[in-house]
């Protein structure tokens, strides 16, 4: 719900970096709770998606692709020009698993060793619009690996299932 609180502006309005309102193709940049915006080596935005029924890497075709260079391109303007980072050195990439179903997309300082940034989690952007690129379906035929911490619910489904 606070995602779509944010996109409705009923709440952070005021924390908006960026907004592109298309329907389709559009998004909302914030910066992420985990940065106090005191400083840029931790630099550390989310970009929200607009629609509603896109909730993650696997959902994404295509038919996306629109919608992803806009993120990348936007965002990586908004942030040169609010916080004067260029996007070589930013980090952006989605994360599988997500930790919540709406599609969106991390920026973070180069520099910035953020959780979450490593290769079983994070899928850069710019990769993720190669592949779409190259295979409309990629993201629907893919395995793709995750880690996931001991005490996490997901393990216990996949143990009791047999299949870890």
């Amino acid at each position: 719900q606070w995602v779509y609180n944010i996109l409705e502006k009923k709440a952070e309005a005021d924390r908006i970096i960026h907004e592109n309102q298309d329907p389709s193709n559009g998004f909302v940049l914030v910066p992420d709770f985990k940065w106090n915006q005191n400083q840029l080596y931790d630099l550390y935005l989310i970009a929200l998606i607009q629609r509603r029924d896109v909730k993650s890497l696997r959902d994404l075709t295509g038919e996306h692709l629109p919608l992803l260079k806009n993120i990348l391109q936007e965002g990586k303007e908004a942030i040169v020009k609010r916080f004067g980072v260029p996007g070589s050195q930013l980090r952006i990439y989605l994360h599988y698993q997500p930790s919540y179903y709406h599609l969106h997309v991390h920026f973070t300082a180069l520099g910035y060793d953020a959780p979450g940034t490593s290769v079983e989690r994070a899928h850069l952007l710019a990769d993720v619009i190669d592949n779409l690129v190259l295979d409309s379906s990629y993201y629907q035929k893919r395995a793709l690996t995750f880690a996931l911490r001991a005490d996490e619910p997901l393990l216990k489904k996949f143990q009791e299932a047999g299949r870890v």
